[in-house]
């Protein structure tokens, strides 16, 4: 009986798998067809989302992350919503407030107006340009999927994600993240430039008056089916030893002291929570059902990076904190 209900599971979850598999690629198509020449972008942040969590996406002006963030709803049929982070935005322009009304026998009350938080996909433009004070209303929204006005509980929609940008030159008249709110980020997306051969296709598809436009191929019922299956797909003992291994390597006291040196602060478990998830949901773009050390070498990088910092003296000889977990995954590989 027992083998009976286990094999009918493994069936379901094959069916399921099969059908996931399918719905990704649709929509990792779809989102090609707008934003060209950063596929490594594009999976990253397919893997931030199919994980369930939030993404920071740093790269200078003009790389599209914008754009790929507004084609990010449309294709996984999310409610999106944008707020463009300034000095002068205060918690309440982002969380919402209470607001005294009038009925017409003249009795008062307040009601809550929710804010733009209150959306299944929220994109935090610049949002190293808020005070710290505003930028922490982001922290139990992005850590606990709901917030507190006025000591009343409201729930987020789900699903919930932020992605949020950030300009890695211009640091006039910016609040650098603190690491608190740096660790609620599954992810850091760097937004590099694009090849010639992508850029010219830019320039040639953009500037035209027929455009390409977006087009929805998931609904958010499916996209949260998708999440759940990721928390099930099986991950070898083998790939959990290695996520261990990169994470606990990058902690000073930890790992080779020829690198540990380098840094004076690594990974807590959130890291290593947060790369168990992106490799799972890295294998399903990828076709397969069960992750591998190459997944965990390749997504090493982006969930690791804004999880450390080097010593002063790191900086002073020219060390990076992406060639340190490079020399830390080069075994995995």
């Amino acid at each position: 009986m027992a083998e009976a209900v286990t094999a009918s599971f493994e069936a379901a979850m094959e069916r399921s798998a099969e059908t996931a598999l399918d719905r990704i690629a649709a929509a990792r198509a779809a989102i090609e067809t707008i934003i060209f020449g950063q596929t490594q972008v594009v999976e990253e942040a397919l893997v931030t989302l199919l994980s369930g969590g939030h993404g920071l996406l740093v790269g200078v002006p003009g790389l599209a992350k914008t754009k790929l963030v507004e084609t990010l709803g449309i294709v996984l049929g999310l409610n999106a919503r944008r707020v463009q982070f300034t000095p002068d935005l205060m918690p309440a322009d982002i969380l919402g407030s209470e607001v005294l009304e009038e009925s017409s026998d003249r009795r008062r009350s307040f009601r809550f107006v929710q804010g733009p938080i209150f959306a299944q996909l929220l994109m935090a433009d610049e949002i190293n340009r808020a005070s710290p004070r505003t930028q922490s209303a982001l922290l139990q929204a992005m850590q606990e999927y709901h917030v507190s006005v006025a000591g009343e509980r409201h729930d987020l929609p789900q699903p919930f994600h932020v992605l949020a940008t950030q300009n890695p030159l211009e640091q006039e008249g910016t609040y650098p993240l603190p690491e608190a709110q740096l660790d609620r980020f599954l992810m850091q997306i760097d937004v590099g430039y694009p090849d010639r051969a992508a850029e010219r296709r830019i320039l040639v598809e953009t500037t035209g008056a027929p455009q390409a436009e977006a087009r929805h191929v998931i609904n958010a019922e499916e996209l949260m089916g998708i999440q759940r299956l990721v928390r099930r797909l099986p991950i070898g003992d083998s790939v959990i030893e290695a996520i261990l291994d990169v994470v606990r390597s990058a902690r000073p006291g930890e790992g080779d002291p020829a690198i540990t040196q380098h840094i004076a602060w690594g990974p807590g478990p959130r890291a290593a929570q947060a790369l168990m998830l992106a490799t799972r949901a890295r294998a399903l773009i990828g076709g397969r059902l069960s992750p591998s050390n190459d997944d965990v070498a390749a997504l090493a990088v982006p969930i690791l990076k804004h999880r450390m910092a080097l010593t002063f003296s790191a900086r002073a000889e020219g060390e990076t904190i992406t060639d340190l977990i490079a020399k830390l995954t080069q075994r995995l590989r």
